[in-house]
């Protein structure tokens, strides 16, 4: 039985993995929450619903006494300066938290990926914490790219809405960046990585630092050959070129154009475009080939072949 926190805990990933922690009825879930708790859903009695105030150091380490495990969902896009997750790090350490998972849940590397940047902001923090020593566990849980997102416009998981990717089954088309068709993408289904998450917070040996969960590690190409199969026929392929990614441009005949929730109207086109950008980029340096150290650790657990999953999504949609 751990005691284990959830930051960020209305969040449509938390969720997932709260349910999946529910699921499992060994532990006690605290969620930590700058509002007051949902009258439209209600809580599961398991849990307890704790206000903070992310910006009380003093109101923070009150709420963690007691908890063993602490999961970050904290939104990276709303706090620029990351103070709210760096105030967390700090009240887990004066807490006594034993182990804790920032608000990771995708790339390894966030190169050209200015959004995500906050991510890098909490990596050297935590290394700086325990620079002389290991005060505080962690690991930094990198599914890739969740698979649910390639079902688009169908929704796969309970709590995670679809979102649009640069592979769009549903008009089958997709955009590639020229001479780099075998840049590799990592896409893991959002049920793995929740099972994989649940299944940390009951392992009681280290947690490693760099936490890859690969659901399945693909080629560009493998993905639209995928893609081929399970939708009938090839892809219509617009292929963009390095150079002008790197200036910005996306010279494309079509975009994304289905939001974050996180996302304000006004940010809404240029981050779109930016996604677009990024993700292309990143890809082509290796951001989204992630590493394999809790699919080593949980050496028993079967992940859903991307296959199969886009097959039974697929199947019998126009």
């Amino acid at each position: 039985m751990v005691r284990v926190a959830v930051a960020g805990g209305s969040g449509q990933v938390s969720q997932e993995i709260i349910d999946t922690l529910l699921a499992s009825k060994k532990h006690h879930i605290t969620i930590l929450s700058r509002r007051e708790a949902p009258t439209t859903a209600p809580v599961a009695p398991e849990i307890h619903w704790q206000i903070v105030d992310y910006d009380d150091k003093r109101c923070l380490v009150d709420a963690l006494r007691g908890i063993h495990t602490l999961l970050s969902f904290v939104q990276i896009l709303s706090d620029p300066d990351q103070k709210s997750q760096k105030n967390l790090i700090d009240a887990a350490v004066a807490a006594g938290v034993k182990r804790f998972a920032p608000s990771e849940y995708g790339s390894k590397g966030t190169v050209d990926m200015a959004w995500w940047h906050g991510k890098e902001r909490i990596r050297e923090y935590l290394e700086e914490v325990n620079a002389e020593e290991n005060i505080l566990e962690y690991t930094l849980f990198q599914p890739g790219l969740f698979l649910d997102y390639l079902a688009y416009p169908y929704k796969t998981a309970k709590h995670v809405d679809p979102l649009q990717s640069v592979f769009d089954f549903e008009n089958r088309r997709a955009i590639v960046v020229d001479g780099y068709e075998d840049a590799i993408m990592t896409l893991t289904t959002v049920v793995d990585v929740a099972a994989i998450v649940a299944r940390a917070v009951d392992y009681e040996g280290r947690w490693p630092t760099t936490g890859g969960i690969r659901g399945n590690r693909v080629t560009f190409s493998q993905i639209l050959e995928i893609g081929r199969r399970v939708r009938g026929h090839s892809f219509a392929i617009e292929k963009v070129k390095v150079e002008d990614l790197e200036a910005g441009n996306l010279k494309t005949s079509w975009g994304l154009e289905a939001v974050h929730q996180a996302v304000s109207e006004d940010q809404a086109s240029a981050l779109l475009k930016a996604v677009s950008i990024g993700i292309l980029l990143s890809s082509v340096k290796g951001a989204w080939d992630i590493s394999d150290e809790w699919n080593q650790i949980f050496s028993d657990y079967k992940f859903t072949p991307i296959e199969d999953f886009l097959a039974k999504t697929w199947e019998g949609k126009p």
